[in-house]
């Protein structure tokens, strides 16, 4: 990770990192961390541009990098570090300060700014983080997680832990859209996967159900009505079709949906 804003200038082609992820003995927390860390939303994915200067090739440790200049297919399994308050309020690659309870990353190599999706392998747990920052520039290791990322994922305590980094793609992203299901736009079976009053909550279970889900000729959609926002998978213009992505809802996502049928 950068320490410094001499690391994100526009010229530069040498980052200063930190050796941060898991200095769990004397790192973690400040001396008032929300209650609810476990609670506090995954990033929600959206397309924005990338940033020009945190995307040029750089060295680090005497290795050279070459970040991605554009938003593609990404997999990873490896070693997930984090890092917590040494670094709390020091700037990022991206130019942001670095906030250890937001929910986001850094890597060497993903787009600055994008997003992905880590899923622990020792707790089976999976968040959404932004990738704003380089890092970790260790061999064993593949990103380095914001405090709270790595405390929803339970790899707080051992500082580290085998994860799979996938990331979010703008195809994945651009699935949702949001259709008033009283226009010409909606019609046939739609199985709904949530309801919700606030607009931002049912874009993160969108986002979630985006990496999780094989749409088909289908799409994952934002239903409006009656003040409520529905996240939904469909059409489906015959019960067959609807009946097997009802199956394949429940194994991937261990839920029920609630069928929507509109003429």
């Amino acid at each position: 990770m950068a320490t410094s804003p001499a690391a994100i200038a526009p010229r530069t082609s040498q980052i200063t990192p930190h050796h941060g992820g898991g200095y769990y003995l004397d790192d973690g927390p400040g001396d008032n961390p929300p209650a609810n860390i476990d609670q506090i939303p995954d990033a929600v994915p959206k397309i924005e541009p990338l940033k020009t200067a945190a995307n040029r090739p750089y060295t680090a440790l005497g290795k050279a990098y070459t970040p991605q200049t554009a938003l593609m297919p990404y997999e990873e399994t490896g070693i997930a570090s984090w890092y917590g308050r040494r670094f709390n309020g020091h700037n990022t690659s991206s130019g942001e300060p670095y906030n250890m309870y937001a929910m986001t990353a850094a890597h060497p190599t993903l787009p600055i700014p994008s997003y992905a999706r880590v899923t622990s392998l020792q707790t089976g747990k999976s968040v959404i983080v932004r990738i704003n920052d380089r890092g970790p520039f260790h061999s064993t290791r593949i990103i380095d997680l914001s405090y709270t990322a790595a405390h929803k994922l339970g790899l707080i305590q051992g500082g580290s832990g085998m994860v799979r980094v996938r990331a979010i793609t703008p195809d994945e992203i651009s699935q949702g859209r949001d259709i008033a299901d009283n226009t010409n736009h909606a019609h046939g079976i739609f199985l709904q996967l949530g309801s919700f009053v606030e607009h931002a909550n049912a874009e993160r279970l969108l986002a979630e159900a985006s990496t999780q889900l094989d749409h088909g000729s289908t799409a994952l959609v934002i239903l409006q009505h009656a003040q409520r926002y529905r996240v939904a998978l469909g059409p489906y213009q015959d019960e067959d079709s609807a009946m097997q992505a009802e199956k394949e809802i429940q194994t991937r996502m261990n839920l029920t949906p609630f069928r929507i049928v509109l003429p």
